[in-house]
């Protein structure tokens, strides 16, 4: 809904992507965004809908670790909402289930801590989780939210990352601000499908 609702236009990143993932067989490389949107406007306000989010500059993709290539099935979601299912045992697999594999995630609009993220994290890790996987993308975070404002919780969030990892999984290669969360644009990551992490070479690649 947010690709196709998008005012003025979908953007061509997210574009690219779905069509990839709906009509095109085959690997195909993420596209690295260095301007993203994060602040949102009422839908219900018809004027919303006349002109284009307005971007900010980005940095692009951040590595960490990237001295390796890491392949493997993906799995992953929202952050919170994995917490949600663990607390419930629903729908998690032992983690001997998980080796090998590329976990992807983000925070939502909601916005959680720096340390509600890495409580999470560290239950994972508890869990024995966080060890199994052969990498990370971690989709940029949102810091703006209509009232809710913050422009230091991404980065916040990101130290948490890096701290749940070096303490359950410190050789893990880590990719952040990955466009496949909350903000625009955002790209299509297929859930099972395999992701390809080649940090020599700065690429990544998803198969549906």
């Amino acid at each position: 809904m947010v690709h196709f609702g998008r005012p003025g236009a979908m953007h061509p990143t997210s574009a690219g992507s779905l069509k990839a993932a709906l009509f095109t067989p085959g690997p195909y490389r993420l596209t690295e965004s260095f301007a993203y949107g994060d602040k949102d406007l009422p839908w219900e306000e018809p004027g919303t809908f006349d002109t284009e989010p307005v971007l900010e500059a980005s940095g692009g993709w951040i590595w960490h670790q990237p001295d390796h290539v890491a392949e493997g099935r993906s799995w992953g979601g929202n952050l919170e909402i994995l917490s949600w299912l663990m607390m419930a045992d629903k729908e998690i697999k032992a983690p001997e289930h998980y080796e090998g594999d590329i976990l992807f995630f983000e925070t939502s609009e909601e916005m959680p801590t720096d340390v509600e993220v890495y409580r999470i994290l560290r239950n994972m890790g508890e869990r024995g989780l966080l060890q199994r996987f052969a990498g990370v993308l971690v989709g940029r975070a949102k810091s703006w939210f209509f009232t809710n404002q913050d422009t230091d919780r991404a980065t916040a969030q990101r130290q948490a990352v890096l701290k749940a990892f070096a303490e359950y999984a410190p050789d893990t290669m880590i990719v952040f601000d990955v466009d496949l969360g909350h903000t625009d644009p955002q790209v299509i990551i297929p859930v099972g499908g395999t992701i390809r992490i080649d940090g020599p070479q700065r690429t990544i690649t998803v198969t549906c």
